[in-house]
């Protein structure tokens, strides 16, 4: 393949009506603990801290970890209970926030640049904020946004105690108001990432039966789906819905997707993803692996590009794939946000 036009088609790619999709491996690739090691680091914790009704449920799931299924598998094979999947959820949080917390601190001390913020500056920026779709829990993409030099809009309103309300959260952003023609009014609002966070974030806390995003690490329950059946059952619930609800309406008005380290194991999410993708709409996956899901769905999708690692973990360069085709590109990890940066969309 013609490597200067390979890029150029990428580079083509970054128009109006783009939508982001970020999953895990973003995350992963930043230093943050993926599913293997939160399964491992649940299991070293949790016996410490649950009654002995709790324990004998969690050892179910642990049995079903120790056959080969992954910890989302298991849980949904057997629920945990109540009290469990609440020490569950405060466990996956706390192990987080440690690494989240280092990597942080090595951006504000500049020793690292996160990859999301060097791809901001080549990003189309619309008025009501590049659409930004995540499963992630962490705070990263809102760290790498402000980096950048662009707001977040997360739905809520307020910093420390931040309350939901979308359109104020909208308007906090408005920087001027133009008169024209007597009666219409322009706005101009800064630049901005509308985040959406339908699994939830670690800063946010149901206070009071109210949910709120405060950056305080406060000792109330923390607002996270964790795997499993929590997904389905929390996930209708207040904050998770608007940000399900405004999610799906931008994945149903964009026209193409970039899509970062995300393996479509999700039902939760792509269910109108999905659909938009087999309709045809554009989309770039970059992502190390390639999961079952992920190369079923780029058979029936036209419009799909992929850039993926090789196989070989010790060979440099990516795989290309679309519908029709699969091809080694040597050379440039373009599979890799940073490197695809700085390789493609940089000067």
């Amino acid at each position: 393949m013609d490597t200067h036009a390979l890029k150029k088609r990428l580079q083509n790619h970054f128009k109006d009506g783009l939508v982001i999709i970020i999953g895990c491996g973003l995350s992963s690739a930043e230093g943050l603990p993926g599913m293997t090691e939160l399964a491992q680091y649940l299991r070293e914790e949790i016996p410490n801290c649950v009654n002995n009704e709790d324990l004998k449920a969690w050892d179910k799931i642990v049995a079903l970890i120790d056959q080969g299924k992954n910890i989302e598998e298991a849980m949904i094979k057997n629920p945990p209970t109540a009290n469990l999947e609440a020490q569950i959820v405060r466990t996956t949080a706390d192990f987080l926030v440690q690494a989240e917390t280092k990597v942080t601190e090595e951006v504000l001390q500049g020793e690292r640049i996160l990859r999301f913020t060097r791809l901001l500056p080549h990003m189309l920026k619309p008025p009501s904020g590049i659409p930004v779709i995540t499963t992630n829990y962490d705070r990263l993409i809102e760290i790498a946004s402000e980096m950048a030099g662009l707001g977040v809009d997360t739905l809520f309103v307020g910093y420390h105690f931040g309350f939901l309300n979308e359109k104020e959260s909208r308007m906090s952003f408005c920087r001027s108001a133009t008169l024209k023609k007597r009666s219409h009014v322009t706005l101009k609002y800064a630049d901005k990432l509308l985040l959406l966070k339908p699994h939830g974030s670690l800063d946010w806390f149901l206070c009071n039966g109210e949910p709120i995003r405060c950056p305080l690490n406060i000792r109330q329950p923390r607002l996270i789906i964790t795997p499993g059946l929590n997904k389905f059952r929390s996930g209708y619930d207040r904050p998770f819905d608007s940000h399900r609800d405004k999610a799906n309406e931008c994945i149903d008005c964009a026209t193409r997707f970039l899509i970062i380290g995300y393996g479509f194991n999700d039902d939760h999410l792509q269910t109108h993803l999905e659909q938009k993708l087999k309709e045809g709409s554009e989309a770039l996956l970059m992502v190390h692996s390639l999961s079952e899901n992920a190369r079923k769905l780029i058979s029936e999708c036209e419009g799909m590009l992929v850039l993926t690692a090789p196989n070989n973990s010790t060979k440099s360069g990516a795989i290309y794939i679309d519908k029709y085709s699969e091809e080694f590109l040597p050379g440039p990890n373009l599979w890799d946000l940073g490197v695809f940066v700085k390789e493609v969309l940089e000067p």
